[in-house]
């Protein structure tokens, strides 16, 4: 879970920044860009990380403020103890039970294959 959270909000991340530079598609082509898978799953992490974003916001305050710390500022456990002046261990148990709200509002939308830590649906895709 944690590494999906990373790449999709990594990814969101990327993709804000690129949006302020507007291309045209046929521009691009015009130059030879030619569009690939690649940038078909690119597309598609874009919209992964517009909804996992939308389910962070839905944690209760404490849990979204330790999850954005956590995993959007790459903060470690101790730094965000002392951004949100807790201890080390309440600020671990605080991810950890933000990650398990979050997996319970993800997992009746998009079930997770436990043993891959990865959708079903792309699963089987595959």
């Amino acid at each position: 879970m944690k590494s999906f959270l990373y790449h999709v909000l990594k990814n969101l991340i990327v993709d804000h920044y690129r949006k302020h530079q507007a291309v045209s598609l046929d521009v691009l082509m015009e130059k030879g860009f030619v569009p690939s898978a690649d940038c078909i799953e690119h597309i598609s992490d874009m919209f992964d990380g517009s909804i996992a974003m939308s389910f962070i916001n839905r944690l209760p305050k404490k849990y979204e403020r330790v999850i954005r710390l956590r995993y959007v500022k790459h903060l470690s456990l101790k730094e965000v103890a002392v951004e949100t002046k807790q201890s080390e261990n309440t600020t671990a148990v605080q991810v950890h039970r933000g990650l398990s709200m979050l997996r319970s509002l993800v997992d009746p939308i998009m079930p997770i294959d436990k043993k891959q830590g990865r959708s079903i649906s792309k699963v089987k895709s595959r």
